[in-house]
């Protein structure tokens, strides 16, 4: 039973994607103040306004899916995206020409 619990379709990943307006000094901050509380959260930033976070488990996942919507701005767009383990597999990173491998997953098993 624990062994089914740890598969590729249980440990997840969660992509938020945003569009965020930075014309004046108060939405800068907004901004800026997102991405903070993102990598607070535990995201890592993939591109400038693409951010990754490893989830042990769906239940995980729904917790930071609850967090990130408390802490959106109240303009601009932003975009959740949860994936399994088995999909974020088949990503094709590519850096110009070249294509890299993807970077290993956490060895370490979240247990909160």
């Amino acid at each position: 039973m624990r062994h089914s619990r740890l598969n590729a379709y249980h440990i997840m990943w969660l992509f938020v994607f945003f569009d965020l307006p930075t014309n004046t000094k108060t939405e800068r901050k907004n901004a800026s103040g997102f991405r903070k509380k993102l990598m607070a959260d535990g995201f890592t930033m993939m591109q400038y306004s693409v951010y990754s976070r490893h989830c042990a488990s769906r239940e995980s996942s729904a917790v930071h899916i609850k967090r990130v919507k408390s802490f959106v701005p109240s303009k601009g767009q932003v975009s959740i995206m949860e994936i399994t383990d088995k999909q974020y597999g088949t990503i094709m990173n590519f850096w110009g020409k070249k294509t890299d491998p993807l970077p290993e997953g956490p060895k370490q098993l979240e247990l909160f």
